[in-house]
């Protein structure tokens, strides 16, 4: 075993080289199609926390199954949170990820919402540092690839009773994702879900939690029924109110230049969509966070007031809505033509994060 120390987060993280790691020839295997979330890289980070110790035992060790107790409080009430972000391979062989200190911030908030401990920003961006520096040789190179990194917090502790679990494990894994659109970027048709809510007022819909996922299940499956890739959900009170997709914050382009996206509060606030809304406002475009209603959308398409619609989030960064399609009304074409605005907010966006653009913002940071 051997014991690196960094100096952002003061807990030793032990590191257990994997005595079982793939050949290059299968790895690169691998590499020329990933898919998503179907390989996992050799190795993984796992931080232990208690009420006696606090965050303890971080260690790099090999990819495994983890063990837990039939009793953890995971498995009974569901306090689980998790993110999401890319590291990506630079033409000079360099690994860097996008925002992960916003990643880190938004774990934070996820925790609070689930009675969870909150694990610092400096050891989050350890954490991944860690890994993907002992597995560097995992993320592809090819165009729009990347090395996929899934950070999350469990409940641990073996006990029935209905509070905040007293034990808690943080993992990180990895794993290859190919390009989102490998025939190059193409509109996306969306189901209107009228029958299913995702989130509701002081519910758990701002934090990222897998219930939030397993709510949007059953009406993705319908979407899928209904020729469709993607779901969006209404309000729960009124449903009248757009709020998101089943993993994507959704935005609106007028004629006028004006861009409308959904306003915080039962929608996760995604690290993409705050990107989208800085860029889009360094152009001069005014940026308005706020209700926006259906009707709005059908009325605005009809008019020719709304000209774009597009989504965005991690997985495929901004991705052009062609089609919204409901039980008894249509808005768009599926083979619609991505906007001017949706397709050169994700050029500029996607070339900062692969180093093809200036970072002046600061987004980047190395890992490797």
């Amino acid at each position: 075993m051997t014991t690196t120390t960094t100096t952002a987060f003061p807990l030793a993280f032990d590191t257990t080289p994997s005595p079982a790691r793939r050949a290059e020839a299968e790895r690169e295997a691998i590499l020329a199609d990933p898919g998503f979330g179907k390989h996992f890289t050799d190795h993984m980070v796992s931080i232990a926390y208690s009420v006696e110790e606090g965050w303890h035992d971080a260690v790099v060790k090999p990819y495994g199954p983890l063990v837990l107790d039939p009793a953890a409080a995971v498995l009974h009430y569901a306090q689980e949170i998790f993110e999401g972000l890319k590291a990506y391979r630079w033409a000079d062989g360099s690994v860097w990820a996008f925002r992960p200190e916003a990643n880190a911030e938004r774990l934070q908030r996820s925790a609070r919402r689930l009675a969870l401990p909150e694990l610092p920003e400096s050891a989050f961006v350890a954490a991944i540092e860690h890994l993907v520096e002992i597995d560097r040789d995992w993320v592809p190179s090819a165009p729009e690839t990347s090395l996929y990194l899934r950070p999350f917090m469990i409940a641990s502790e073996a006990f029935l009773g209905v509070r905040p679990a007293q034990g808690v494990d943080f993992h990180v894994i990895a794993s290859p994702a190919g390009a989102y659109f490998p025939g190059g970027v193409a509109p996306v048709s969306i189901w209107l879900s009228e029958d299913w809510s995702r989130a509701g007022r002081g519910g758990m819909g701002a934090a990222k939690t897998g219930g939030n996922y397993a709510a949007s299940l059953l009406p993705q499956a319908e979407a899928y029924e209904r020729g469709c890739q993607q779901v969006l959900f209404l309000d729960s009170e009124e449903q009248t109110w757009v709020e998101e997709l089943g993993g994507m914050n959704v935005f609106f382009v007028y004629r006028d230049g004006r861009v409308v996206t959904p306003a915080l509060g039962t929608i996760l606030e995604g690290i993409t969509r705050s990107s989208v809304i800085r860029l889009a406002q360094e152009r001069g475009h005014e940026v308005e966070e706020r209700r926006f209603s259906i009707a709005e959308w059908r009325e605005g398409v009809e008019s020719g007031d709304i000209v774009e619609a597009f989504a965005c989030g991690t997985a495929a960064v901004i991705t052009p809505i062609g089609r919204l399609k409901a039980a008894d009304f249509e808005i768009g074409a599926p083979d619609a033509e991505p906007g001017a605005l949706t397709m050169s907010l994700r050029d500029e966006l996607t070339g900062i994060q692969y180093g093809r653009r200036p970072d002046h913002h600061g987004w980047m940071h190395r890992l490797a």
